[in-house]
């Protein structure tokens, strides 16, 4: 008997648990996750790679669980060791246990291994339970177009600075995926894609995750050629995100916050967009043409909700 390919475009925190839920609804499965490297970053002579992280340690039960972010039981002193000889940035903190998968991931890169297969050997700890892609191998950044609140001009910071710095308040005028025209979908996403029975797309930024993630030239184009239906599912409930700061990214672009103004941004897959269905939480309602809208729980409160969140996606992929 074939197992059922699932193939899920996430971003960070948000991307992760909802792929806890997807590996305990469909247990069998094989799962695939192409995860955005937007949000990586170099600090300290370190590569970061904030969302790989995130998914790697959520699924292999080591993510703190009160921050969603960062390994459990984490301690500072390096952190604190580098602001008392004064080391920038001061904003964004390491961990010491964390420390640890950027010491190795940035010496894999350095001696010539690509993210992808970086990423597969620091899996290898963690066992996740499903196949971690990053959307590329080659670097990606997000800058954000702010205004800056001294002088008043325009200038572009890393989009680590605005999000973790300045917690968004800088009002965003654009978003620059630096380096995206150059890269290529990592190996292995783009036939992931073609022999997928579904197509995920976790309730993850819209802008900055996903966004990004189908900004990689041929990325988007591999999964609308995919044979499986593409279901999404809404990152906003009642008119505000479910995590982190997407009011200020949609916003930013144009995009209305809420679950119909998501799906519209995305698009019907049968009008050259991106959805065959499209998931809304059950207090809100959405008119998105050509797409398949359903109403059902969307909150991840906890493993069983979140189980019957990624039951209620699977069952819309087949249709």
């Amino acid at each position: 008997m074939v197992c059922m390919r699932i193939v899920i475009v996430a971003g960070g925190v948000g991307g992760a648990r909802f792929l806890l839920g997807v590996r305990a609804a469909a247990p069998d499965a094989d799962i695939t996750a192409v995860v955005n490297t937007g949000d990586d970053v170099t600090l300290h002579g370190l590569r970061i790679c904030p969302d790989l992280d995130s998914v790697m340690y959520t699924l292999g039960d080591g993510i703190d669980p009160v921050r969603g972010w960062g390994r459990r039981d984490e301690s500072w002193v390096v952190k604190d060791e580098l602001a008392a000889y004064g080391a920038e940035p001061t904003w964004f903190g390491l961990g010491d246990r964390d420390l640890a998968t950027h010491l190795v991931r940035t010496r894999m890169l350095d001696a010539g291994y690509p993210l992808s297969e970086v990423t597969l050997a620091l899996a290898q700890r963690w066992d996740p339970g499903v196949t971690l892609l990053p959307m590329s191998d080659q670097r990606v950044e997000t800058h954000v177009v702010v205004s800056d609140p001294d002088t008043g001009r325009q200038r572009a910071v890393h989009f680590q600075e605005w999000w973790v710095r300045h917690r968004a308040a800088l009002d965003a005028h654009a978003f620059v995926q630096v380096g995206v025209d150059d890269a290529r979908p990592a190996p292995g996403v783009v036939e992931a894609f073609a022999a997928a029975d579904a197509v995920l797309v976790a309730p993850s930024n819209p802008v900055v995750s996903v966004g990004t993630v189908l900004g990689v030239p041929g990325l988007r184009e591999a999964l609308l050629a995919s044979p499986a239906r593409v279901v999404g599912l809404s990152p906003v409930v009642d008119g505000a995100p479910l995590r982190g700061m997407a009011d200020r990214c949609l916003s930013a672009i144009g995009v209305e916050v809420s679950a119909e103004g998501v799906g519209r941004h995305y698009g019907a897959r049968s009008d050259g967009g991106l959805l065959d269905a499209w998931l809304v939480h059950e207090t809100d309602t959405a008119d998105v043409p050509g797409v398949d809208v359903r109403r059902v729980p969307l909150l991840m409160s906890d493993p069983p909700a979140t189980q019957a969140m990624a039951q209620a996606a699977l069952d819309a992929a087949r249709g």
